[in-house]
């Protein structure tokens, strides 16, 4: 295997973990912004309706039967949801956008199809900020490490010393 090949082989996982990170934290906005618009829900529905948005959202939605079972009988909330999300949270549309490019990449490296489909459907919904520069993978990174640390859905790495290094391995 060259070098060429291996880093790229390492690159995709490595923004595959990126891009749960940002779904993760479409996720819990999502589930705050539906717990003021939807009280009578329960915790356990809000959190399955965030969770079939992000699905829909990132088009991968859950095939098991009670998730299949609860997008059918939601999908007028989640469609609303999704067409009201670039006003209800703009603050989630440039790493959602940034985040369904390098999705498309990772899927067109992996012969999953060119993801063309899910950045023309967050278009339609006002979600793809097309002004918006495509990220590089170390920017995007960037941002999900930024990001997962201000949403604690992360924690950065720090530096040790050497004798806590020891305590660790010994």
């Amino acid at each position: 295997m060259t070098e060429a090949t291996e880093s790229k082989t390492q690159l995709i996982p490595v923004l595959r973990e990126g891009l749960s990170v940002i779904q993760m934290l479409v996720f819990k906005e999502m589930r705050i912004s539906l717990t003021g618009k939807h009280p009578g829900l329960t915790t356990a529905d809000l959190s399955m309706l965030a969770g079939a948005i992000v699905s829909e959202l990132f088009g991968n939605p859950n095939p098991e039967e009670k998730f299949v079972l609860f997008r059918n009988t939601h999908w007028g909330i989640i469609e609303q949801e999704l067409l009201s999300l670039h006003t209800d949270l703009p603050g989630l549309c440039a790493p959602v956008t940034d985040a369904l490019r390098i999705q498309a990449l990772c899927d067109s490296q992996e012969d999953h199809g060119d993801g063309s489909a899910l950045l023309t459907r967050a278009n339609e919904l006002g979600i793809l900020i097309k002004d918006r520069d495509i990220p590089l993978p170390s920017s995007f990174m960037t941002l999900v490490r930024t990001l997962g640390k201000e949403h604690n859905l992360i924690v950065p790495p720090v530096q040790i010393s050497s004798e806590q290094d020891q305590e660790i391995v010994h």
